[in-house]
């Protein structure tokens, strides 16, 4: 519901040719009040429209309408709550199919609590993409594309059919089924609307297109000025469910552009310099703002690359105002004149349309970059912000095999693969990979692409043997566009065929290697490489065979697949000889910009977007074919191994017990920095000696059938054995013979000494009754917002986490959870305490008049009987998160409001 306060009087109405709308201006509210608003950035801006929209005295009240106006004071230093009601959500099927478990239990919880099944609905448009469950199997074939959708639907039939339940069940909710493409690519180039509308009280109310989604590259569509972010599923259903999202004022950091890229450098290298540049700069938990005259020389697309990979800078967002690219891009992508016409009109009556002209906003502290100064990269072999140079790689590979994989002394070495007429050595890109939203969303570098392929062919170059290639164009725009401009041929010619219309290897689908070439991988110590199109690069994600990961344009990952090896310079060295004999260099196929921008003229209409996104929800006959039964509440199968009623809501009451102390707890891993949500979330295959593959075995599921973590998130029984069970995990506590630390998901049990698998270390320690914590270095759970990190780590019995620092989005989701996130005084961390892992730690205060970032000590008594008090800062930031915390999380809090 829209404002019943309006302190500023600014509800005003809007005429746009023959319609009329209702909006809430912040020029008005300026000229009654609310000083400075015009000098906002951006971004902020659209806060504050949030605010003037929602004002209602309780969640949203005139002083926090101030407030926003008095960022140009303290440009957000202050922390300062607010309530954020996002116009939408997005969703993904990994994190999506939970959240409607979650939806579906409690709609069975609010019957036990004496509620209404039907108040558990989407109050806020959902739309849910089925994007990251197909795999690539085959490759390299005209067939790899229809075998592998055939394969994604023998795994997935049983999640399939849950959604579909979902879809006819909740209101508000949309499903885009698979083959249709990644869901930041179809929220860009089909369901954002930049401005958006809403039917109430019989008038049309506009405003900003914003959302919040279960992937943390919801931030892609910065790009398309929606304001938009990441957030676990446990915010993002409390957002579907009408609540307001809690966040405090943001710093803004605003990031000046100027000049324009040079010939042969693409917009994949600019984000990844801009990712570097920023990570430097330090923007965890702000906003970016991207300003300057370097805007009109960047795509809606290019812009887009930039805002996916905020994550990746560490930023909450990447913001681009709207512009006359924005209009054009709209209307490029087959979106509605009306739509178009009301986005100008809209942006230009609040003051939010950028041109030449425009003032630059205030900022909190600001960056520039001369577009012009930025040269091709790469990024690897572990993190997204380690960008080299291409001319540098060659040697930054070599730095890396001495420094991160101890292994300089036989980096020339070569070991055969059976039965295959070549060897292999550390170095060699075993997979190359157009992959992921942040590069297939842009014309630019897939048709780069394309075309780089055509010439390798024309010159008579092949892929290495060893090599596994893929592509998966990101939405089937891209694919059309490839197969109309004739320039798949080619690219096919190489081993590029379309694999699917999803997320494939970016998120770790790649499929397994050739087995000769995975057992020559791991029988020698092999440091095989990775080159794709991807946002994230971290150890363990793209391929267990795999330990060097580069990120690289499109058109790199090609070459990368001719060259067959991250000890070539492609810059100086040939990658491979032609018909001719003689050798050819990157520099001889590469393409101009200008033969790209005449493909893309050529190929890329506003008719071919309406085509393909004609029947979006509809489905090809794999998803048409698929029967649903149940109605209003899910018929749960007790003998499923995908979808199982979870058990958070077991024996809720109307009003929450008393938080308790924790008393004597155990640690369960000590870990140093950067522990990724990859690291703790399951993710990837299932090993069939693993908790999570012995109890799948134990229901009756045979190792092929086992599908990967990520497909069975709608079964805890599954997730909670899988959580911490990341591969190259290292927990400081586990140590061999030698003293080294063991990879893996393992742990030490105390007092026994034995050592468990995390898993089972947590279970014995639950039928002890002794409570868990887990202490951390800096930057715990980075990376993607995965929430079964959180929804594990309650599960396992952890009560708290004790870190240097955290990730914005994986803090939020442990609260969400009601696990407590705690944090050392700068200056200690659990090595300056000389942790090893057998102390026992209690936390005072927890319950009671605990208030958002209390100090507490905890008691930590060392195996000797030394006791040592050491302060913590609660990380529970806000009122309303203690709210969650209090009711045991933010499910749990909102069940009972709409219960009562």
């Amino acid at each position: 519901m829209t404002s019943a306060h309006d302190s500023f009087r600014s509800r005003s109405r809007l005429q746009v040719g023959d319609q009329s709308y209702t909006y809430f201006s912040i020029p008005a509210a300026e000229r009654n009040g609310l000083a400075g608003a015009s000098h906002l950035p951006f971004s902020m801006r659209v806060l504050l429209e949030n605010l003037l929209r929602f004002e209602d005295g309780r969640t949203v009240r005139r002083a926090d309408i101030l407030a926003v106006a008095d960022w140009l004071n303290d440009k957000g230093r202050l922390e300062k709550e607010i309530a954020f009601r996002p116009a939408r959500v997005l969703m993904q099927d990994f994190t999506g199919v939970p959240a409607v478990v979650d939806l579906a239990a409690m709609r069975d919880a609010i019957g036990l609590l004496g509620g209404d099944p039907k108040k558990i609905n989407p109050q806020v448009p959902v739309d849910l993409v089925i994007d990251h469950s197909v795999i690539v199997d085959e490759f390299g074939t005209s067939l790899a594309y229809r075998h592998n959708v055939e394969k994604e639907y023998q795994r997935n039939g049983e999640r399939y059919r849950f959604l579909r339940w979902g879809q006819d069940a909740f209101d508000n909710f949309r499903v885009v089924p698979p083959g249709t493409g990644i869901c930041h690519q179809v929220n860009l180039e089909y369901l954002s609307q930049t401005v958006w509308t809403r039917s109430e009280g019989g008038e049309t109310v506009a405003y900003p297109d914003s959302l919040v989604g279960t992937d943390s590259h919801t931030t892609m569509v910065n790009g398309l000025s929606v304001l938009g972010w990441g957030v676990g599923g446990i915010e993002a259903e409390a957002a579907m469910l009408g609540q307001p999202l809690s966040m405090l004022i943001p710093e803004v950091i605003g990031f000046k552009l100027s000049g324009r890229l040079m010939e042969g450098v693409t917009a994949t290298d600019l984000v990844l310099t801009v990712t570097q540049m920023l990570r430097n700069k330090g923007v965890v938990g702000k906003f970016v703002e991207f300003y300057g005259p370097g805007l009109d020389a960047l795509s809606i697309e290019d812009r887009a690359t930039i805002g996916n990979m905020a994550p990746e800078y560490g930023a909450t967002c990447g913001f681009f105002p709207i512009d006359e690219e924005t209009l054009r891009y709209l209307r490029k992508t087959g979106r509605a004149e009306e739509r178009v016409a009301l986005v100008e009109a809209y942006a230009k009556a609040q003051g939010i349309f950028r041109t030449a002209e425009t003032p630059d906003p205030e900022f909190t502290d600001t960056l520039s970059l001369d577009l012009g100064d930025v040269l091709p990269s790469l990024a690897g072999p572990k993190r997204p912000q380690d960008r080299i140079l291409l001319s540098a790689a060659r040697q930054g590979f070599a730095d890396a095999m001495e420094t991160e994989f101890k292994r300089a002394a036989d980096i020339a070495a070569r070991y055969e693969v059976e039965g295959k007429p070549f060897d292999l050595g550390h170095g060699d890109v075993v997979i190359a990979a157009i992959t992921s939203c942040t590069n297939t969303s842009n014309p630019s570098v897939m048709i780069g692409a394309g075309l780089l392929a055509r010439n390798a062919v024309a010159k008579g170059l092949k892929v290495k043997p060893w090599v596994k290639t893929s592509l998966a164009p990101g939405s089937q725009v891209a694919g059309e566009y490839l197969e109309k401009s004739g320039l798949q041929k080619s690219l096919d010619a190489l081993g590029f065929n379309s694999v699917a219309f999803g997320c494939t290897t970016c998120i770790g689908n790649s499929g397994p290697l050739a087995a000769e070439i995975s057992r020559a991988i791991n029988d020698n110590g092999i440091v095989a490489a990775a080159v794709l199109s991807g946002n994230r690069n971290f150890e363990g994600r793209i391929n267990p065979d795999v330990r060097a990961n580069y990120l690289a344009s499109p058109p790199l990952v090609v070459a990368y697949a001719l060259a067959g090896s991250m000890q070539i310079d492609l810059t100086t060295e040939p990658l491979g000889t032609g018909f001719d004999g003689q050798p050819v260099y990157l520099k001889d196929i590469w393409p101009s910009s200008r033969e790209i921008q005449a493909f893309i003229d050529q190929n890329i209409s506003e008719a071919l977007f309406r085509r393909r996104y004609a029947d979006v929800f509809t489905g090809d006959d794999n998803w048409k074919g698929i029967t649903v039964s149940g109605g209003l509440t899910y018929q749960w199968d007790a003998s499923s191994t995908y979808v199982r009623n979870p058990p958070y809501f077991d024996g809720i009451t109307r009003t929450p017990e008393p938080i308790q102390d924790i008393v004597g707890a155990r640690i369960l891993g000590l870990f140093l920095d950067s522990i990724t949500t990859d690291h703790i979330s399951p993710a990837g295959s299932i090993k069939e000696t693993s908790p999570a593959g012995r109890y799948l075995r134990d229901h009756g599921v045979s190792p092929p059938d086992f599908n990967q973590y990520g497909t069975r998130r709608g079964n805890h029984e599954v997730m909670v054995r899988g959580t911490f069970a990341n591969i190259r995990l290292k927990n400081q506590m586990v140590r061999d013979e030698a003293g080294n630390v063991v990879e893996g998901g393992w742990t030490v049990h105390h007092p026994s000494g034995e050592r468990l698998a995390i898993h089972d270390a947590a279970e014995r320690y639950e039928a002890e009754g002794v409570p868990l914590v887990v202490f951390a270095g800096r930057e715990y759970g980075t990376g993607s917002s995965r929430d079964w990190a959180a929804k594990g780590s309650k599960l396992l019995g952890i009560r708290a986490v004790i870190a240097q620092s955290f990730e914005r989005i994986h803090r939020s989701n442990l609260v969400g959870m009601g696990v407590v996130p705690l944090v050392f005084e700068e200056g200690t961390s659990w090595q300056t305490l000389g942790l090893k892992g057998d102390e026992r730690v209690s936390i005072h205060g927890l319950g009671g008049a605990l208030q958002p970032r209390q100090t507490l000590d905890a008691e930590i008594t060392f195996a000797d009987g030394t006791v040592k008090n050491v302060p913590l800062i609660v990380r529970i930031d806000t009122l309303d998160e203690l709210d969650y915390f209090s009711n045991g999380g933010i499910l749990h809090y909102v069940l009972r409001q709409l219960a009562s």
